[in-house]
């Protein structure tokens, strides 16, 4: 007998053997998955093959809680965003998911039109995943009488247009207090891209949202980075945060930095640095002035856990600098001190020449864009004769003569390379 082969001209014909019959369950399977999710049930390779197959479009509520592979969230993310990288989402793909996908909803948010809804369903699937929030825009309701003619704006007129009438922005209290892992929440209230919509009422940080995030924050026990930049926080506002803050049992780092905090606002910062376990404050480019400087000494003075101060761009000038180096007289635990652009002179390079030679803690100081003077160089040298532990000293544009700040360089050189060479000698222990 012979077999006779014949090729039937049908191009869907093929040679090829009919798939396995776990291959079609498995096809069936990834085909159904939104209507069956079926996963934990299969075997480890057979699961393999159906999370490589599925679509990175399914609904949350289907994969949220069901599917823990990194390499799906991987395709998720790498599918949303061209920019993914996880070193900063704790080398987790699916908290990178989660923790963007929620920030877009928060920053598309438009408050009397978006329903509250969408933000409040996502809690259950993303509550476990989200560690740290960054929204750096909300938007404000839209008008009634602009919302109704939409269709029919004319040049002059806005789609954010806000009229005389404060508006209020979308109240996280719901969320972050939901969220049991968030430690981090950096926030900025304004609109990114409004082109030729802009309007200063865009950029409003009522007082009514701040209240709302106050009573949030105090209630987010778990949190450690706050930053609140560029939204205008003013003196009132600040003191109602603090007041919120004080004795917060994990906050370590306060960013309050390109607002309107004057003296006021910074004796409230003072407060909290006694009443808190702080470690790092920065208050760059607000309108602090001696007073607040000498408020914020007076905490410093006294305390045992700051390392980090930036009081960068504000104008606290000699009487709030020499208020400074004699907090530091007696803090040791301050590393790094940030004080450029602040109207600085002689009398406190004067004395931050006494804290050069006594303290040892201090490893990093900033006094660029000052003018401390011929002088004034002359005595931060003579306090740095002894020093070992100052690693960095910025004096750009601080007037000090080019030959001192050569030799205050040179100084400051030698002590990072031993500080170097030390921690090469004796590295330190690992964490168990």
């Amino acid at each position: 007998s012979y077999y006779t082969h014949r090729v039937i001209e049908d191009p869907e014909w093929s040679l090829a053997t009919v798939p396995h019959l776990t291959e079609l369950c498995l096809q069936h399977i990834v085909h159904n998955f939104e209507k069956n999710p079926i996963l934990d049930c299969l075997l480890p390779e057979h699961q393999r093959k159906v999370l490589d197959r599925l679509s990175t479009g399914l609904p949350l509520a289907v994969t949220a809680n069901l599917i823990s592979d990194e390499d799906y969230w991987k395709r998720c993310c790498t599918d949303r965003w061209q920019v993914c990288d996880i070193s900063n989402y704790g080398d987790s793909w699916k908290r990178m998911f989660f923790e963007r996908h929620l920030e877009n909803v928060l920053k598309c948010f438009i408050p009397n039109t978006t329903d509250p809804n969408q933000v409040l369903e996502l809690i259950p699937l993303c509550k476990d995943y989200v560690w740290k929030l960054e929204v750096d825009q909300f938007l404000p309701p839209v008008k009634v009488d602009q919302k109704e003619e939409r269709d029919d704006v004319s040049d002059t007129g806005s789609d954010f247009g806000l009229g005389e009438v404060s508006v209020h922005h979308y109240d996280l209290g719901d969320l972050i207090t939901a969220l049991p892992h968030l430690e981090e929440l950096h926030l900025t209230y304004g609109v990114k891209d409004c082109g030729m919509n802009f309007e200063w009422n865009l950029f409003n940080f009522t007082h009514q949202d701040c209240c709302n995030l106050a009573v949030a924050v105090k209630m987010c026990h778990n949190l450690k980075v706050f930053k609140l930049t560029r939204s205008k926080v003013d003196d009132d506002k600040s003191r109602l945060l603090v007041r919120n803050l004080l004795d917060h049992p994990c906050l370590v780092e306060l960013n309050l930095s390109h607002n309107l905090i004057r003296d006021k606002g910074a004796r409230a910062v003072g407060k909290l640095i006694s009443r808190s376990r702080l470690e790092t404050l920065d208050l760059c480019n607000n309108q602090i002035r001696h007073l607040g400087a000498q408020a914020l000494a007076q905490a410093l003075a006294e305390n045992s856990t700051l390392t980090s101060l930036n009081l960068r761009l504000n104008c606290v000038e000699d009487e709030g600098g020499e208020a400074i180096g004699r907090a530091l007289l007696t803090n040791t635990t301050l590393k790094s001190i940030h004080l450029g652009s602040n109207n600085l002179s002689e009398p406190t390079a004067t004395l931050f020449s006494q804290v050069l030679a006594q303290n040892t803690t201090l490893t990093s100081i900033n006094f660029s864009c000052n003018h401390l003077g011929l002088d004034g160089g002359k005595q931060l040298l003579d306090g740095l004769a002894d020093n070992k532990a100052l690693t960095e000293f910025d004096l750009r544009l601080a007037e000090v003569g080019q030959e001192t700040e050569y030799l205050i360089h040179q100084i400051v050189w030698a002590n990072r390379e031993a500080a170097r060479l030390g921690s090469l000698q004796h590295p330190p222990a690992k964490p168990l």
